[in-house]
């Protein structure tokens, strides 16, 4: 018998990795391949297998330790015949040329994705002249992952001009359509309707010609497939170690956690966005680990617990009993976008955990309307529209430097506030899909033209379908405004975290006592709904009536 040290094998360089499961213990015999660790990065999780058959003599790390490759994991107790297993020096690998012997781009084992990349090359290089083969993924969309494909714009075989829409894609807030990055043919696709992609998942390949095809730093790029496993063993280290192979967490999510709760970093990730408890989620996974299905199966389960008819289960609210429209005349059911629905879920949390308070005033806008028609002139010269939006905003912003009460968020854990030093407005637009709020960044910073044009190019862009969900973060206010179809006053649903939210109606000329007379003056409702634990009665008075100061005399704004 000999005893081996088994080191961390290559790892891609990452240092200081946690380690999160210790999979065997002393005396314990293990079979090759068998694994010894479970290793956790910030993106992904892997096994480290033993490279021989054996006994555990001792343990070299502890659950929690971080390594590096080339740290000890283990001293395993091996038979003479599997030491003496190590291939000579002087013995060519796999793959390697012997003296004499050209190198060959193909002599490397099947499989090998590390390997194939010279074959692939010299492919590229003798097609050069002809056509290209180019793979097109998806690109940056913010950050999003899982992200529903909704529609499929091409097949195989159809030809494509540089910016078609290959793929339509669907978040919870925005729909985007993923455009062709050159002119070509569809060779083969990689998705269909109803996947769900993040950003480098292959989107199609495409025929190209040679002159046509982007630089290779252009192209989005796919996450790099992990390293075949290689043999590597340093002089006197014993046998050659066997690489692991990265695991993804949402094909195996790895073990972590604290008692016998099992889960990766993806699957501990969506449980808390959930709110969901992995001690009470039935594990479905390799030894009795958590999946993304299982919380999803867990939450589902929950929403279709329906309380008594009538009644209120737990003190929630009772439902809506069900209607059988059809017994009253024609209906039909018509599917409510992914949009729409989550607008509905957000509208009915936000109602429910925001305690509201709404207060109404009418801003005489009578001299910025008749500045705004002073200046239409010169809005055309620029190509822009000068609407009243745009004084909204920086009134808004203005008011929001003045009384910053209202530039705040609730922290989740109950115990702070956070006080926001930046000034980013979103606008309600309306669109087919349903109600988006793109955000327009820095307002108190940028004049009213400018405001102008980013308001309308945003609306367009929702409009369109193509704002990223980035475009519709961050907002510390919003404003929400009915002007151009009318009525005279709403009360406006917080959009949380933000703390309140501005309701503008559409203006109208009423009589206005002067101090001696009646006078005809162009008045906006404007409604303030805002969230009573962050702001009270006082800082709602001094904010609303700096904002409507502003709108009266839009000189203010220089003040």
């Amino acid at each position: 018998m000999t005893i081996q040290v088994i080191p961390v094998p290559d790892i891609g360089g990452a240092e200081d990795v946690d380690v999160i499961e210790v999979c065997v213990a002393p005396g314990d015999a293990v079979d090759a391949e068998q694994s010894l660790i479970v290793l956790e990065t910030d993106k992904a999780s892997m096994e480290v297998p033993s490279p021989l058959a054996g006994k555990v003599v001792a343990l070299k790390v502890n659950e929690g330790d971080t390594v590096s490759e080339g740290d000890a994991i283990v001293e395993l107790e091996v038979g003479q015949e599997q030491a003496a297993g190590e291939p000579a020096a002087s013995e060519p690998t796999a793959g390697e040329p012997t003296a004499g012997e050209p190198a060959r781009v193909d002599a490397a084992p099947a499989g090998d994705p590390a390997a194939a990349q010279p074959a692939t090359a010299a492919a590229a290089v003798e097609t050069a002249a002809g056509p290209t083969e180019l793979p097109v993924a998806v690109p940056d969309i913010g950050g999003a992952e899982d992200v529903d494909v909704i529609e499929v714009c091409v097949a195989e075989g159809d030809e494509v001009a540089e910016g078609d829409s290959l793929i339509v894609l669907e978040t919870d807030k925005a729909s985007m359509e993923i455009p062709a990055p050159a002119a070509g043919k569809v060779l083969s696709l990689a998705l269909k309707e109803g996947a769900k992609v993040a950003e480098g998942d292959a989107i199609l390949t495409l025929a190209v010609a040679a002159a046509a095809a982007p630089l290779p730093a252009a192209e989005p790029q796919a996450p790099a497939p992990p390293a075949a496993p290689a043999a590597a063993a340093a002089p006197g280290s014993g046998p050659p170690i066997t690489a692991p192979a990265a695991v993804a967490p949402e094909a195996e999510p790895a073990a972590a956690g604290s008692g016998d709760v099992y889960a990766g970093p993806s699957v501990r990730k969506l449980a808390r966005q959930l709110g969901v408890d992995l001690g009470e989620v039935k594990a479905s996974g390799p030894r009795s680990r958590h999946t993304k299905d299982d919380i999803r199966a867990y939450v589902k389960a929950l929403v279709d617990k329906k309380p008594a008819a009538g009644a209120a289960a737990g003190g929630a609210i009772a439902p809506i009993p069900e209607v059988d429209f059809s017994k009253f005349g024609a209906v039909e059911l018509v599917k409510m976008s992914k949009i729409k629905k989550v607008t509905a879920a957000n509208m009915a949390r936000n109602w429910l955990n925001v305690p509201h308070v709404t207060q109404f005033d009418d801003a005489d806008v009578s001299d910025m309307e008749a500045f705004r028609k002073e200046m239409k002139a010169e809005a055309e010269a620029r190509g822009v529209k000068l609407t009243p939006l745009a004084f909204l905003l920086k009134a808004a912003a203005a008011a929001l430097r003045y009384e910053p009460s209202f530039n705040v968020s609730l922290h989740a854990d109950g115990e702070h506030i956070v006080q926001k030093d930046y000034v980013h407005i979103g606008v309600a637009v309306a669109t087919p899909a349903g109600l988006l709020v793109p955000v327009i960044r820095d307002v108190d910073k940028k004049g009213l033209w400018q405001l102008a044009a980013e308001s309308a190019q945003l609306a367009q862009q929702a409009r369109d379908g193509k704002l990223l969900p980035r475009d519709m973060q961050g907002a510390c206010f919003t404003i929400s405004s009915l002007g151009a179809i009318g009525g005279t006053g709403f009360t406006p649903i917080v959009n949380a975290p933000e703390v309140a939210i501005l309701g503008v109606s559409k203006a109208a000329v009423q009589p206005v006592w002067n101090g001696t007379d009646f006078v005809p003056r162009q008045m906006l409702p404007v409604a303030l709904s805002y969230d009573h634990r962050a702001i009270n009665g006082a800082d709602a008075g001094r904010f609303f009536t700096h904002f409507v100061s502003i709108l009266g005399d839009i000189r203010r704004l220089l003040l």
